[in-house]
């Protein structure tokens, strides 16, 4: 292609509406965090965030971008004053079989109001922390709050979790590694699209991982 075929937008004072269109149409597939928080009063909360990913692993880390309220005056969202208060929370996958629940999760319920009760989302106590694991995930990541990382012009914080308790079923885990493909995960698109895992395509890794998993040694 030749510069004629991209159009040039000119990050620099792009209003948030704008840029989120952007960066969440480019940034494509992204995993989903469905957490599960419990507040002051006990209740559980029940949420999807897409802006997520594995950020350490010694020891195990992820992170999760989670917004202010949009038309809000940085009224911080439920799951997100739930996990500074506790510094307690679980990351549930989101999969094929549980994407419609997830979806409707994401509604904005007020603060009273819990998810899992209003959705009929069956639970499981954790081990390492207060609030609860959702049933129908194949894998679930308990975590406790390590830093939260206010971000541009305070939109956005990072809310960076140390990973304490892993649960995985075993019709994903084989006691070593967890397999994608039976494990079926959901991953979010731009807009009000969704993706499978669709074709997968098989390269050897390059280079060691720490699990040496897929790597082969040259020569």
């Amino acid at each position: 292609m030749t510069e004629s075929d991209y159009s040039f937008i000119d990050a620099e004072g792009l209003d948030s509406a704008a840029a989120y269109r952007l960066v969440v149409g480019c940034v494509v597939p992204r995993p989903i965090a469905w957490i599960t928080t419990v507040d002051a009063s006990g209740r559980v909360n029940a949420a999807p965030f897409s802006s997520y990913n594995y950020v350490a692993t010694s020891p195990p880390m992820l992170a999760i971008n989670i917004a202010t309220r949009a038309g809000t005056d940085g009224q911080v969202k439920d799951t997100a004053r739930n996990i500074l208060e506790s510094r307690e929370f679980v990351v549930n996958v989101a999969t094929e079989a549980t994407m419609e629940v997830m979806h409707r999760s994401a509604a904005d319920y007020p603060p009273e109001v819990s998810e899992a009760e209003a959705l009929g989302i069956a639970l499981l106590p954790s081990r390492r922390v207060k609030p609860p694991r959702i049933a129908a995930s194949p894998v679930q990541m308990e975590c406790r709050l390590d830093q939260a990382i206010t971000l541009g012009r305070g939109i956005n914080t990072l809310y960076i979790g140390e990973i304490v308790a892993f649960h995985l079923s075993k019709a994903v885990f084989d006691g070593s590694r967890v397999d994608a493909t039976k494990m079926r995960p959901v991953a979010r698109l731009g807009g009000p699209y969704y993706a499978a895992l669709g074709e997968i395509f098989e390269r050897p890794m390059l280079q060691r991982p720490p699990g040496g998993e897929g790597w082969v040694k040259k020569g």
